[in-house]
């Protein structure tokens, strides 16, 4: 069984479909900015603008600060921050000191007065906040929530591509995180049951107390120290071996971890002797089934099943090496 969701470029929308999607998004922006109140004159009924609010929250999140650190962090105009700190030291919320190993910079922190107002915004915040979700059900929260995620994950693509990341054998702790991240994974987004998840234990199981490890391989993509994504290869007989277990977090899909993954496996089968490469899926799986097409995988056999919870078309997939 796989998973892997890797982008793959895609044509432009036409103009008239621009035209559509950039009023859909001006009409959630209007939506969204009524619903926090960020279009009252001080945010969550405060005497801060959300722009002065945000460096409250910087100041107060960090050990020391400068103000270029904090005008780069959120994007900000020098000048205009310089105009907010300097009221904010009118006010008593902030202290200067200049820094030991610059001197053209200053250290910011929040004063006493400082750390009071952030913790009437944060008190806030978390208050009203709490009270829109309160007015919505688990799983209406739950769908908030992704849908929330989604809008972070593909707008913040150009950030996340700065992050490299590793293959890495497998480690004690690896096989328990392969099977609880399957099983809330294919739950969330194929609706399956948990004999799913059971399945892959059995598989991780059957790995480890019969790993050979001049001719079965798990790899594990890291990033950032956090896993990322995994698979398996498995010795099906002296000839073949099997691709199991494909994985490849939401936040990640995009940065290619999906193919490099299924190419180790096919770097390592040839390096082992196999003559061949099979596995198993599931039609809906549809971006994984790009990966494998992409690698030179074809396509033998089909059959309808019914498991998981649902009614499913099996396929068998293999590569001669």
């Amino acid at each position: 069984m796989t998973l892997s969701q890797e982008v793959t470029p895609m044509n432009k929308p036409s103009p008239s479909e621009c035209v559509n999607h950039v009023e859909a998004v001006r009409q959630f922006n209007r939506f969204y900015t009524q619903q926090i109140g960020v279009l009252h004159e001080g945010i969550l009924r405060s005497p801060f603008s959300l722009t002065e609010a945000r460096v409250i929250y910087e100041l107060a999140n960090r050990e020391k600060s400068t103000a270029t650190e904090i005008a780069n962090t959120l994007n900000l105009d020098v000048g205009y921050l310089s105009r907010i700190l300097r009221d904010f030291k009118k006010c008593g919320l902030i202290d200067k000191q200049p820094s030991e190993t610059d001197g053209r910079q200053s250290i910011l922190t929040l004063t006493e007065q400082g750390q009071n107002s952030f913790t009437m915004l944060n008190t806030c915040s978390h208050n009203e906040i709490g009270a829109m979700l309160n007015k919505l059900s688990s799983a209406d929260q739950r769908r908030l929530i992704k849908a929330m995620q989604v809008i972070e994950e593909v707008l913040g693509t150009q950030l996340k591509y700065n992050v490299p990341y590793i293959l890495r054998l497998h480690q004690p702790g690896d096989m328990g995180w392969i099977v609880h991240r399957h099983g809330v994974l294919y739950a969330e987004e194929y609706g399956w049951d948990d004999k799913f998840e059971a399945l892959v234990a059995s598989i991780v199981a059957k790995f480890i107390q019969n790993y050979n490890p001049k001719r079965e391989r798990c790899w594990i993509a890291e990033r950032d120290g956090e896993i990322v994504g995994s698979v398996f290869l498995m010795k099906q007989s002296d000839e073949v071996a099997k691709l199991r277990l494909l994985l490849v977090e939401p936040k990640v899909r995009g940065l290619g971890i999906g193919t490099r993954l299924v190419n180790e496996c096919v770097r390592f089968s040839r390096q082992a002797g196999y003559s061949k490469i099979t596995l198993w899926t599931n039609n809906v799986l549809l971006a994984a089934r790009r990966i494998y097409e992409a690698v030179g995988f074809r396509l033998v056999q089909e059959e309808e099943h019914y498991s998981f919870g649902h009614h499913l078309i099996g396929e068998t997939w293999e590569l001669e090496l």
